[in-house]
């Protein structure tokens, strides 16, 4: 069982896509799989069609069980969201056990499940913070550019506080570089300025830009079962590999 946030801050940088394709990824190889939208946009729904219905949102407001929100699509269980999550994180913020709001959810139902990935929102916010304290590892989709440096200081400054706030042992499992480009020299360069200054391991995947990604949700489906044969669907799918692999 590993519980695993998809994080970073900045929007545009993979994350409802990785969570998606890598569960389908994963649930291809017969792994149980739960996916849990943590961001107001609800776009992992979308992504996959879900049917309107109750969402997270009707869990933190009490209303609901974790496990009457549930939806399934491609052998996966999953959890939507909607754009109440943004008056909800508003409410989180002046409870005592504000970061625990989602393992108190989850801590139930996770030990059916060989993975449930977190796509988290594109902000450091206590929507996060109750994402990352549910969570055992994180995966950072990142694009190889100098800007988004900045960003990888901010996630780890974050992890460690929480780890020390609450006394965790949550790790950093690795970066994942997506939307690369092979022919730009800069992906290469910033990949080699994290080997050399940070201790976080660079996943030998890596995602390449592929218009089959941006055309699959449209058809409610993940790239992998949208267009198995394309490099986004092949990439995802050694990225699986990749995390069974670690997680031995």
């Amino acid at each position: 069982m590993a519980i695993i946030s998809i994080v970073n801050q900045k929007g545009g940088t993979g994350k409802t896509t990785t969570s998606l394709n890598l569960g389908s990824a994963l649930a291809k190889q017969g792994k149980r799989i739960l996916l849990i939208d943590m961001d107001s946009q609800g776009n992992l729904g979308y992504s996959l069609g879900l049917e309107e219905g109750p969402t997270i949102s009707d869990v933190f407001e009490g209303k609901k069980d974790i496990e009457e929100v549930i939806q399934r699509r491609e052998d996966m269980d999953i959890v939507p969201s909607d754009i109440r999550l943004v008056d909800i994180e508003l409410s989180l913020i002046d409870l005592p056990d504000r970061h625990d709001t989602l393992n108190a959810q989850i801590s139930g139902i996770a030990k059916r499940y060989d993975y449930t990935l977190i796509d988290c929102p594109p902000s450091l916010s206590i929507l996060a913070v109750n994402s990352l304290y549910a969570s055992e590892k994180v995966v950072i989709p990142m694009l190889m550019e100098v800007l988004s440096l900045q960003g990888l200081d901010q996630i780890i400054q974050t992890i460690d506080k929480i780890n020390k706030t609450y006394k965790k042992k949550l790790e950093i499992t690795g970066i994942l570089p997506v939307m690369v480009d092979k022919r730009r020299k800069l992906s290469e360069e910033v990949k080699d300025y994290i080997n050399e200054n940070y201790d976080v391991r660079i996943f030998d995947s890596f995602i390449r830009n592929n218009v089959k990604a941006s055309e699959a949700p449209s058809f409610g489906q993940s790239v992998v079962s949208y267009s198995p044969q394309s490099n986004s669907a092949k990439d995802y799918i050694a990225f699986a590999d990749e995390i069974v692999k670690l997680n031995k």
